[in-house]
C-alpha cells in the first residue's frame, strides 16, 4: 500500500514553517526578521504570518530586541526523553483550542496497520462527540474520517480496505457500492474537505481534512448535530486553516 502524495496548502505551510524553525534553531543567540527572510527566501508577508503562528504555538519566542529564538514547545518536542507525552499534550492543547473556536467536537485520526484509528479528540458538554454506534474501524466507507483517510491511499490500498471491511448500509444515505465509493474517493480533491451528511448516523454531519505526516495517512475532523448543519462548511474551512499547527507538531 502506498500513499497519494498530493501536497495541500497546510503541507506547504508546514514546510515553510520548518524552514523558519530550522533557521531560528541555528542562531542560538537569536535572529531578526531581515536575516530570517534572507536565509529562508520567504517574502515579508509570508514570513510574518508564519512567525505569528510559530509564536502562538510556542515554537519560537521573540526577545526584547526583536530577535527570535526557539520556544518552550519546540524544546519539549525536540527532546528524545518524553517526546511522545509532549507531543500528545501539544496536540490535545491544539485540539481543545480548535474545538472552542469552531464550536464542534474535533478528532485526530490515523490509518495504522490497515485500520482507522481515532487517536485523540476534544469534546465538551456543549460539543459532544459522535456516538460510536458502529466501530469506526468497520465504517470507514460512511464516515468523514474514514473517507478522508481512504482518499490518501492508492487505489489498491482502498480496494484492500473495502475487501476486509465490506461497506454496510448504516443509514439510507450510506454508499454501499464499491464501484461508486471508489469513484467518489478517486475524484476527491485533496484541498476540499470530505463530508459525511448523515451517512454514518442519522442526525449527525461531519467533515474531515487530510493530515498526512511522513508515511502515515492522517486527518483532522469535526462533527455537528444536524440542527447545526448550516455551520458545517464554514467549520470545515476553519479545519483547513488550522490543520498546519497540528501537522507541524507531528513533523517536529
Amino acid at each position: 500500500m502506498a500513499l497519494r502524495h498530493e501536497p495541500t496548502a497546510s503541507y506547504h505551510s508546514v514546510q515553510d514553517a520548518l524552514r523558519v524553525l530550522e533557521t531560528v534553531a541555528r542562531h542560538t543567540t537569536g535572529v531578526d526578521n531581515t536575516e530570517l527572510a534572507r536565509e529562508t527566501g520567504l517574502g515579508t508577508e509570508r514570513l510574518t504570518t508564519l512567525l505569528r503562528m510559530l509564536r502562538r504555538e510556542a515554537y519560537v519566542e521573540q526577545l526584547t530586541d526583536g530577535a527570535y529564538v526557539t520556544g518552550a514547545a519546540f524544546t519539549r518536542l525536540g527532546s528524545a526523553e518524553g517526546h511522545d507525552r509532549a507531543l500528545r499534550d501539544k496536540l490535545q492543547h491544539t485540539l481543545d483550542r480548535l474545538r472552542d473556536s469552531v464550536g464542534a467536537a474535533v478528532y485526530l485520526s490515523r490509518y495504522v496497520d490497515g485500520e482507522v484509528r481515532v487517536t485523540q479528540y476534544a469534546d465538551s458538554p456543549a460539543t459532544p462527540k459522535v456516538n460510536e454506534w458502529v466501530d469506526f474501524r468497520f465504517s470507514a466507507h460512511a464516515t468523514a474520517v474514514g473517507k478522508s483517510l481512504l482518499t490518501q491511499l492508492d487505489h489498491e490500498g482502498r480496494r484492500d480496505h473495502l475487501a476486509r471491511h465490506r461497506p454496510a448500509r448504516l443509514t439510507s444515505r450510506t454508499i454501499t457500492s464499491d464501484r461508486l465509493l471508489l469513484s467518489r474517493l478517486a475524484a476527491q480533491p485533496p484541498t476540499v474537505p470530505v463530508l459525511d451528511l448523515q451517512e454514518y448516523a442519522v442526525g449527525t454531519v461531519c467533515a474531515a481534512v487530510p493530515l498526512t505526516a511522513g508515511s502515515t495517512a492522517g486527518c483532522l475532523a469535526l462533527s455537528l448535530p444536524l440542527e447545526h448543519a448550516h455551520r458545517l462548511r464554514r467549520a470545515a474551512d476553519a479545519l483547513n486553516r488550522n490543520a498546519a499547527p497540528l501537522l507541524l507538531s507531528l513533523a517536529i
